[in-house]
């Protein structure tokens, strides 16, 4: 099995998977007469208590601390289909999950006794969900996860499937250098970890998921994410199986959608799994650590990624949580990892 894992991005999958006072949000008035950007929304400044608020906070989330943050602009929501297409045709930007995979260069992120795949397998390809026929151990993502050769941001799921009728759909398949390359090209920048979670927050204080407190499970659809037994069979009850138009859910007080569930989010950080520990003896908390700490993982160095995905469900992840945290390789796209960008006023 482990012959196959020919990216760092498989190992990085595998863990990945198995994984103050908010000032009061403006109105929706004010907030438009700040926004200076299509598609982008003002997020105004203010001191975020940032961490877990529940129990199902993992030990990376503590303690709480506050964070003095500026104001921003930040995109409304997830880079779609469209327009990652137009960044494409306009720089002939080829992303990771299209190109040869070097195994020199692979090899560095990957334990000293990693063995070379077949050349068969080291051709372009990513990561797809591959539901499992009968429930399985939910410590093992490699039981759901497939890595398909042709599979990238133009065919999600392999070299037969397209994204034609899914335009408005969140791009995926998007590796951290990739969403680098669009936000510099649209004169924009990721958004820190701080920023993504006080947006996220939509100004409300202390509360476990963008829209409040109400568990993702009961009243109204909230957000995209897996509803059933997990990963055996989706239910839908949201209406998708996998990835949904954006805005098809509310928006948050902000005015940003899609801030839980959908697609994986990334962000500028490092993922440190003990940073917030550290924070006391920081000077400047708001950029971050300066490398990556994450003792499961000791060969890879990873960025954070924010918001879950149409693949979080309660028994195992429950990313759509405002204050979950996680890490990816950052030459790992999966089908359900994207992002969104911000701006400085």
């Amino acid at each position: 099995m482990f012959k196959m894992m020919i990216r760092s991005a498989f190992l990085v999958t595998v863990v990945m998977i198995l994984a103050c006072k908010d000032i009061k949000p403006p109105t929706l008035k004010n907030v438009e007469s700040h926004t200076s950007e299509e598609g982008m929304v003002y997020i105004p400044a203010g001191v975020l208590s940032m961490g877990g608020d529940n129990a199902q906070a993992e030990a990376n989330e503590f303690p709480k601390h506050k964070i003095n943050l500026k104001a921003f602009l930040m995109d409304e929501t997830e880079v779609t289909n469209r327009a990652f297409q137009k960044f494409v045709n306009a720089t002939q930007y080829v992303t990771i999950a299209e190109r040869p995979i070097d195994w020199e260069v692979l090899k560095k992120e990957l334990p000293p006794n990693a063995e070379k795949p077949a050349d068969s397998i080291l051709v372009p390809g990513a990561l797809i969900f591959n539901p499992t026929a009968i429930a399985v151990p939910l410590d093992n993502p490699v039981h759901w996860w497939k890595w398909q050769i042709g599979a990238n941001w133009k065919h999600p799921y392999g070299p037969e499937s397209s994204i034609d009728e899914i335009m408005d759909h969140p791009v995926v398949h998007i590796a951290y250098e990739d969403a680098l390359a669009y936000c510099n090209w649209a004169k924009k920048r990721l958004p820190t970890e701080a920023e993504w979670e006080w947006a996220a927050r939509g100004g409300k204080e202390n509360m476990i998921y963008p829209w409040g407190n109400e568990p993702v499970n009961e009243g109204q659809p909230k957000a995209n994410f897996y509803q059933g037994l997990f990963p055996v069979k989706n239910l839908q009850i949201d209406g998708f199986e996998y990835s949904a138009p954006v805005k098809s859910f509310p928006a948050n007080d902000y005015g940003l959608y899609d801030m839980a569930g959908n697609v994986w989010e990334w962000c500028h950080d490092w993922f440190d799994v003990s940073y917030y520990q550290q924070l006391a003896s920081i000077s400047d908390q708001t950029k971050g650590p300066d490398t990556a700490n994450n003792p499961v993982m000791p060969f890879q160095k990873e960025r954070v990624i924010r918001g879950g995905s149409f693949l979080c469900n309660d028994q195992y992840c429950s990313g759509y949580r405002n204050a979950r945290r996680m890490g990816s390789s950052p030459d790992t796209g999966l089908c359900h990892t994207g992002f969104r960008c911000v701006k400085d006023l």
